[in-house]
This record gives structure tokens, C-alpha cells and sequence, in this order.
């Protein structure tokens, strides 16, 4: 099984990210946000598949392990939970730049 951790929001290490200066870094470019974005998403996707396959797998009797069955559980959502936050930061940006005046 794999260590419990963030590891699906750390933007993955062939991904560019601006620094907290502003400046992106060497190689970057604007479909990085993007491209975090989308493997975000497919990493929440993917633990929610994992856990039906777990559940699936505890309802048949293919398994007895209940600790592993409900770990995935909560791994998927608790990641559905964060990606719904980031979401809803992101709108929040989004609708406060639209009412700014230019």
C-alpha cells in the first residue's frame, strides 16, 4: 500500500512553477498551471477508483481487510475534499478579478 501523504498536490517535479517572486522559472510556460491542474485532478481520479475497487472488493469477500478498505476510503476523500477547496479559491480569484475596474 502506498504512504498516506499530499504527494498528488506537490506540483510534480517536470511541471515548472513561479516562484514566490512572480518570475516563472527557467522552461516554464502559461499551460503550467494548466498542466498541474489536470494531473491534480487525474490523481483525485484515480484514488477514487481505487476505493471503489477496495469497497467493491471488501462488499464480494475478496478481501478482510477493512483498515485498507476504509484507508482508501478516506484517501479519496479527503483528496475529492482539497481538490473541491482549491476549486472554489480559484473561483473566488476569478470572480474578484471581474469585478476589479480597469
Amino acid at each position: 500500500m502506498k504512504e498516506i501523504g499530499i504527494q498528488g498536490f506537490v506540483p510534480p517535479a517536470d511541471v515548472d512553477v513561479p516562484s514566490r517572486s512572480g518570475k516563472a522559472t527557467e522552461g516554464s510556460s502559461k499551460s503550467d498551471f494548466g498542466a498541474l491542474l489536470e494531473k491534480t485532478v487525474g490523481e483525485v481520479e484515480r484514488l477514487q477508483q481505487e476505493a471503489g475497487r477496495a469497497a467493491e472488493a471488501m462488499a464480494s469477500g475478496q478481501t478482510e481487510s477493512i483498515h485498507e478498505t476504509m484507508i482508501a476510503l478516506k484517501k479519496a476523500e479527503l483528496s475529492f475534499k482539497m481538490m473541491m477547496q482549491v476549486r472554489n479559491k480559484i473561483v473566488k480569484a476569478y470572480e474578484e478579478v471581474m469585478r476589479m475596474q480597469v
